[in-house]
C-alpha cells in the first residue's frame, strides 16, 4: 500500500494543484474499504464518496453537480463545497468543505465515468466479478435494503453499459486473504474515441 501511495503522488496534477484518485468498482466490491487504507498510506488524504453525491433521484444523475460544486473550484485552486446525501432522511444535508490537497480521492461507483476521467491522474478499478460484487452489497446491507439493491442493480447494468469504467483503468485491485494485489489496467489499449467491444468492458466480469 505504500509503494501504491509513493506512486500516486508521484504524478503530475490532474486538476489544478491536486492529484485526483478515481476508485470505481461494482456495489459491494469493496471501494470504500480499500480507499479508506490507501487515505491512510497517503497521510489522512481527503476522501469523496461519491454516495454523498448521488441520491435516490439521481443514482447517476449527478455528474453536472460533481463538475460545478467540486471539480471546478478545485481546478481553480479554490474550496469545494457539495452537500452530503443523507440515505436515511432522503435530503440533502449542510455543505460540506473539501480543500484542494495534493491527493483526493474519489471513490464510488461511476468514479471513472467519461466526464470525470480527463481530471483523473489515475483510475484504480476494484476487479471483483458483478454479481459477486452485489452478493456482498446484499449480505453486507441486510434485509432493509432489500428494495433498493433491486432497483439498484438494473441501474448499475445500464450505467456500465453505456459509459463503462474498467478498460481506461490504470491499475486493476484484486483482493486476496494476504491483502491487494495491484496489476496494470487495460488503459492505453482503449482510446477516448475507440469502441469497446463487449469483451472490453466490464460486462467481461459478470
Amino acid at each position: 500500500m505504500r509503494a501504491l501511495a509513493a506512486f500516486l503522488r508521484d504524478a503530475p496534477p490532474s486538476c489544478g494543484t491536486v492529484r485526483l484518485i478515481g476508485v470505481d468498482g461494482h456495489a459491494g466490491s469493496g471501494k470504500s474499504t480499500f480507499t479508506g487504507k490507501l487515505a491512510t498510506a497517503l497521510g489522512g488524504a481527503p476522501v469523496l464518496h461519491l454516495d454523498d453525491v448521488a441520491s435516490h433521484e439521481g443514482l447517476f444523475d449527478w455528474e453536472g453537480r460533481l463538475l460545478r460544486e467540486v471539480v471546478e473550484p478545485l481546478r481553480r485552486g479554490a474550496t469545494a463545497r457539495y452537500a452530503p446525501y443523507d440515505w436515511r432522511a432522503r435530503r440533502f444535508r449542510a455543505a460540506r468543505a473539501l480543500p484542494p490537497a495534493p491527493v483526493i480521492l474519489v471513490e464510488g461507483v461511476g468514479a471513472g465515468r467519461r466526464a470525470l476521467r480527463p481530471y483523473l491522474a489515475h483510475l484504480l478499478w476494484m476487479d471483483l466479478p458483478c454479481e459477486e460484487s452485489w452478493a456482498r452489497g446484499r449480505s453486507r446491507d441486510g434485509e432493509a435494503q432489500r428494495e433498493f439493491w433491486s432497483g439498484w442493480v438494473g441501474a448499475e447494468r445500464r450505467h456500465f453499459a453505456e459509459d463503462p469504467s474498467r478498460p481506461f483503468a490504470d491499475l486493476l485491485v484484486r483482493q486476496s486473504p494476504e491483502g491487494y494485489a495491484v496489476l496494470p489496467g487495460p488503459a492505453g489499449t482503449v482510446g477516448p474515441d475507440l469502441f469497446v467491444t463487449h469483451g472490453d468492458g466490464p460486462s467481461a466480469m459478470c
